[in-house]
């Protein structure tokens, strides 16, 4: 396993729909595991394949359900069905890996729905209703549709999003991605 950088906002491969996986191969078998020890690395829910630079439909996600459960795993070509009314609890303030050090509050729906497949080929179905989980699986799908958590947010907090990106510096850098081996979210 080898825990990967993580893409960062102005990163290409963020901005980009994901292709859909035809075939598992010994590549994709070592993706997802490095997926999975980066996302564990960078204390993250979840980790979609294009914030480590591969274009394809595939997330891991590690957890809590409504019910307090911890839920790990990945999914192929994952398919989401969101339902229940859109929600914004300024209480719960939402980031992300490929944002580090920011965050804000993103109206989602309560509960959500994916299917896919497994790295074996078998079909796989992850649903929660006011978990941590439904906004993760929100979250990881947008990222394989080529769209930030940025991009959910009302016009005026994308504004102060945007400007507190600007403020980090990171394009002036030549920053696109960061290692969570190295750095923290909040040192990036």
């Amino acid at each position: 396993m080898t825990i990967r950088p993580i893409t960062m906002i102005g990163h290409r491969a963020l901005d980009q729909k994901a292709r859909r996986v035809r075939e598992v191969t010994c590549e994709l078998r070592a993706l997802v595991e490095d997926m999975v020890a980066t996302s564990a690395a960078a204390s993250g829910a979840g980790l979609a394949a294009p914030q480590v630079g591969a274009r394809w439909r595939i997330f891991v996600y590690s957890c809590t359900d409504a019910d307090g459960v911890l839920r790990s795993g990945h999914v192929i070509n994952p398919v989401l069905e969101r339902f229940g009314p859109l929600e914004l609890d300024e209480e719960t303030i939402k980031g992300c890996l490929s944002v580090p050090g920011e965050g804000f509050p993103t109206a989602r729906h309560r509960g959500a729905r994916v299917r896919g497949t497994d790295l074996e080929g078998r079909e796989v179905e992850i649903a929660d209703e006011g978990g941590v989980l439904a906004r993760c699986l929100q979250h990881e799908v947008d990222h394989l549709d080529g769209r930030l958590y940025l991009d959910r947010l009302s016009p005026a907090l994308r504004r102060e999003a945007l400007d507190a990106v600007r403020a980090r510096g990171w394009r002036e850098k030549g920053l696109l991605s960061w290692d969570p081996t190295e750095l923290t979210q909040d040192t990036v």
